[in-house]
């Protein structure tokens, strides 16, 4: 009997995907479950595909050709180490462990320095793109020791999605550090569906377009520079009509934003890292108020009517795609700089220019803009900061004024756009040669004799206040 070329544990909506991603590209895949009869449904489901049904793991592991490459699909955090404690005696030294869930990459991190003592090779395989990307073509971000990497890059290459030619599979980097992209892809997304949704706002009650009007004006934009998955899905939602009543079905939707908290992990390793991420993060805390429904219903009796909520022409309509457009240029630059810092306390040696070239397919980022991210570190490799770009600096200068403009009219008339705000606040901050920091540290100097710099001479210094 042959060997399977490789394995995949866990048969949820993923790891099933990815298994038959594998066989349709002539791979032999073994599968695994802990209850079997999931196994054996998937198998019944797909008579014709290259699956080998397994029921233990013992049958499961003596299953794969050596050194083994096994792909964990299972729930991030403690399920990922109960599998590895099942399977780890039954492992021979070199064979390949790959973790292709959603986990938080100090975990990644702590398994694979723990499985390398062991002679167990461990990969850390971020994966975006949701059922349909999982079956047909998934943005990977494969991480570890680039020789056991090697040995799996055709694999990952085969069933990954496509950009020009291209697998959007690129070798991230040592350790976990492809979990750390996959985040920081998470975190990205946060910002980016949040600044959509307040451009939506916009347009929806300050311009008092209608659904298909709505619809004409993400379809056109989708057509430009904003071109992006995010973008054409929305213009297909915004006048969806719900089967059961034909109204809109996103009217019909309860305004709370759920999340799986790898956005949450951005911001805390934005706090970590001492990185400025707040657009990222507002996408975050936006989210948790939306949660505050029964809080916020009783808020809007009380204050409600002292929004002005007056409302915009037809015109505005450029001003607010410009707007967008600027602000996630700040967002995706607030992800690229986290990316930069981690890399420099980890050493991870990450490659920005493939990481952008990376998720230009397959994953829920994916965007005409990130060939202009990857163009930017082509031509500049150690670029200190995305906004320093020249093509950056060429629409931001043009359309900063724009997303100003926006951010004053919603904050003077009631409409919420944390994520714009925190675009053009971060946008000042950065360009400010001088800011209100040393009233700061002289506060704290006065309170706690923290001492402070001076800008005419060197040293640390204490005032007499």
């Amino acid at each position: 009997m042959n060997k399977s070329n490789i394995g995949v544990i866990g048969m949820a909506v993923m790891g099933k995907n990815l298994a038959l991603n594998f066989a349709d590209h002539g791979y032999l895949v073994s599968i695994y479950n802990r209850t079997t009869d999931v196994t054996t449904s998937v198998i019944n489901e797909n008579p014709n595909a290259n699956l080998v049904k397994t029921e233990t793991l013992k049958e499961f592991v003596d299953s794969l050709e050596k050194p083994r490459k096994i792909l964990m699909m299972v729930q991030a955090g403690r399920a990922v180490d109960a599998v590895i404690e099942s399977i780890l005696e039954l492992l021979d030294k070199n064979d390949i462990l790959i973790d292709g869930g959603n986990s938080y990459f100090e975990d990644t991190q702590r398994r694979y320095f723990s499985l390398k003592e062991k002679g167990i090779n461990y990969l850390g395989l971020g994966v975006s793109g949701g059922e349909e990307g999982a079956r047909f073509g998934p943005a990977l971000m494969p991480s570890g020791d680039k020789q056991a990497y090697n040995q799996l890059k055709k694999m990952f290459d085969d069933v990954a999605a496509k950009a020009d030619g291209e697998a959007c599979a690129p070798y991230i980097g040592k350790e976990g550090s492809g979990h750390f992209v996959k985040m920081v892809h998470n975190g990205i997304e946060y910002g980016d569906m949040q600044l959509i949704g307040e451009s939506y706002t916009l347009l929806k009650d300050a311009m008092m377009l209608n659904p298909d009007e709505i619809a004409d004006v993400f379809t056109l934009w989708n057509k430009g520079e904003l071109n992006s998955y995010l973008i054409e899905i929305t213009s297909k939602i915004v006048n969806f009509k719900d089967s059961e009543t034909d109204d809109i079905l996103v009217d019909k939707i309860l305004d709370v934003a759920k999340q799986k908290g790898t956005g949450k992990w951005t911001s805390m390793q934005s706090l970590q890292l001492n990185v400025e991420a707040s657009v990222l993060t507002s996408a975050v805390y936006a989210r948790f108020i939306s949660e505050y429904k029964k809080i916020r219903l009783k808020a809007h009796d009380i204050y409600g009517s002292i929004k002005k909520k007056e409302t915009l022409s037809k015109e505005w309509t450029l001003k607010i795609q410009h707007a967008l457009y600027a602000a996630k240029m700040i967002a995706y630059a607030q992800g690229f700089d986290l990316l930069t810092k981690a890399n420099k306390q980890y050493e991870w040696e990450l490659n920005m220019k493939e990481i952008a070239k990376g998720w230009r397919a397959g994953c829920i980022i994916r965007a005409k803009f990130l060939d202009k991210i990857a163009e930017a570190y082509e031509t500049n490799r150690n670029l200190e900061h995305l906004l320093f770009d020249d093509y950056f600096i060429e629409k931001l200068t043009a359309y900063t004024q724009d997303l100003r403009d926006v951010v004053s009219f919603a904050l003077a008339q009631g409409y919420p756009v944390s994520g714009f705000a925190n675009a053009i606040t971060y946008f000042d901050n950065l360009s400010s040669s001088i800011t209100s920091a040393n009233l700061i540290q002289a506060q704290r100097d006065f309170f706690g004799a923290h001492s402070f710099r001076r800008i005419d001479k060197e040293g640390d210094f204490h005032g007499n206040w």
